[in-house]
C-alpha cells in the first residue's frame, strides 16, 4: 500500500488497515488516531511526531520501526515485534504492550505510566529515564535491561526477571519484589523507600547510597550486600543474614536488627 493511500483513506473516514503492507512508511507527524493497523508490515515505518491515540497494532510487525516522540496513549500493541525500534521519548499512558517483542529496543525517557507490559521481551532495552510508574510488568524479561533511573514506584513485578539489569538510581517506592531472587543486582542510589523484600534474595547486591527507609527485609538474603552511604531508617532487617555485608557510614536509626546474623 502507498502512504498517499493510506492518508486518502482516512481522510475519507477509513480507520481500518489490518494486514497492509507499509514497510519503511514515511508518515513522521501523521494524525492516525483510532487507525487499525492489526497484523500489519510496518517493518522500518518511521512514525516519529506522529498523533496515534488509540491506535491498534495486535500482532504487527514494526521492528527497527522509528516512533521517537510518537503520541501513543491508550494505543495496543499486543503480541507485536518491535524489537530493535526506537521508542524513545513515547508517550504511551495506559497502552496495552502484553507479550510484545521488546528486545533491544530503545525506550529512553518514555512514557509508560500505567502500561501493561505482562509477560513482554525487553531483554536488552534501554529504558534508561522511563516512566513505568504502575506499570504492570508481571512476568516481563527484562535481563540486561537498561532501567538507570527509571521510575517504578507502584509498578507490578512479580515474577519479572532482572537478571543484569542495571538499576543504579531507579525508582522502586513501594513495590513487592518478595521472595524475588536479585543476586548482583546493580541497585546504588535506587530510592526503595516502603518497598517489600522480605524474604528475597538479595545476595551481593549493590545498595550504595541507596534510600531504603522503612523497608521490608525480613527473612532476606543479605549477605556481601554494600549497603555503603545506605539509609536503612526504620528498616525491617529482622532474622536477615548480614554475613559479609558492608554497612560502613550506613544509617540505620530505627531499624530493627532482632535475630540478623
Amino acid at each position: 500500500m502507498k502512504v498517499r493511500h493510506l492518508l486518502r483513506g482516512y481522510e475519507a473516514g477509513n480507520r481500518s488497515f489490518a494486514g497492509a503492507d507499509l514497510h519503511s512508511a514515511h508518515l513522521e507527524r501523521s494524525t492516525l488516531i483510532g487507525v487499525d493497523f492489526t497484523g500489519a508490515n510496518l517493518m522500518g515505518a518511521v512514525f516519529c511526531r506522529s498523533f496515534l491515540t488509540r491506535a491498534v497494532f495486535d500482532r504487527a510487525t514494526l521492528n527497527w520501526g522509528d516512533f521517537t516522540f510518537a503520541k501513543l496513549d491508550n494505543s495496543r500493541f499486543v503480541d507485536c515485534d518491535l524489537t530493535k525500534a526506537s521508542l524513545n521519548g513515547i508517550f504511551a499512558i495506559a497502552s496495552d504492550l502484553s507479550t510484545a517483542k521488546l528486545s533491544g529496543t530503545q525506550l529512553r525517557g518514555a512514557n509508560l505510566r500505567g502500561a501493561n507490559l505482562r509477560g513482554a521481551n525487553l531483554r536488552g532495552a534501554n529504558l534508561r529515564g522511563a516512566n513505568l510508574r504502575g506499570a504492570d510488568l508481571r512476568g516481563a524479561d527484562l535481563r540486561w535491561a537498561n532501567l538507570c533511573g527509571t521510575r517504578l514506584s507502584g509498578a507490578a513485578i512479580a515474577g519479572a526477571c532482572f537478571e543484569g539489569a542495571r538499576l543504579e538510581g531507579a525508582w522502586l517506592n513501594g513495590v513487592n519484589w518478595s521472595g524475588a531472587d536479585l543476586t548482583g543486582l546493580n541497585l546504588a542510589a535506587a530510592k526503595l523507600s516502603g518497598a517489600n523484600l522480605e524474604g528475597s534474595n538479595l545476595r551481593n547486591v549493590n545498595l550504595c547510597e541507596a534510600v531504603l527507609h522503612g523497608v521490608r527485609l525480613r527473612e532476606a538474603n543479605l549477605s556481601g550486600v554494600n549497603f555503603t552511604g545506605a539509609s536503612l531508617e526504620a528498616a525491617d532487617l529482622r532474622r536477615t543474614n548480614l554475613s559479609d555485608a558492608i554497612l560502613d557510614r550506613a544509617n540505620l536509626t530505627q531499624a530493627q536488627l532482632v535475630g540478623s546474623y
